[in-house]
């Protein structure tokens, strides 16, 4: 049996960035993509602290240390700048594995700078 389990979040990050013309995604910051453990196209799902709007698209790499988050495409329309969002990636495995697994979460400042854990 195959169990769902968070592989890893990126916890109250600000967007930055909102472009509706964009072909689609969310722009996030090299360092924190590698922190969280998300790779490029990855699909994430996206918890809109703000206004209770959840949505999944796929990971876009922007510059690392811009601490850029941003919403492109029809996602722009779900979250505006400044909104706080929790941005997760889930894996499946099998049962064994997910009993020992231990997901990445990243905790950010209100510049999306890695807080310390």
């Amino acid at each position: 049996m195959q169990i769902a389990l968070m592989k890893g979040k990126i916890h109250r990050a600000s967007v930055t960035q909102a472009d509706l013309h964009y072909e689609g995604s969310i722009s996030i910051d090299r360092a924190l993509m590698d922190a969280a453990g998300f790779l490029v196209n990855e699909r994430v799902e996206i918890y809109n602290i703000d206004t209770g709007a959840r949505f999944a698209t796929y990971v876009i790499e922007a510059p690392q240390g811009s601490g850029m988050i941003g919403l492109n495409g029809a996602a722009a329309r779900l979250a505006m700048i400044g909104d706080k969002v929790i941005i997760v990636a889930y894996a499946s495995c099998e049962e064994v594995e997910a009993r020992a697994f231990t997901p990445r979460v990243v905790l950010v400042d209100e510049e999306n700078r890695i807080l310390p854990s």
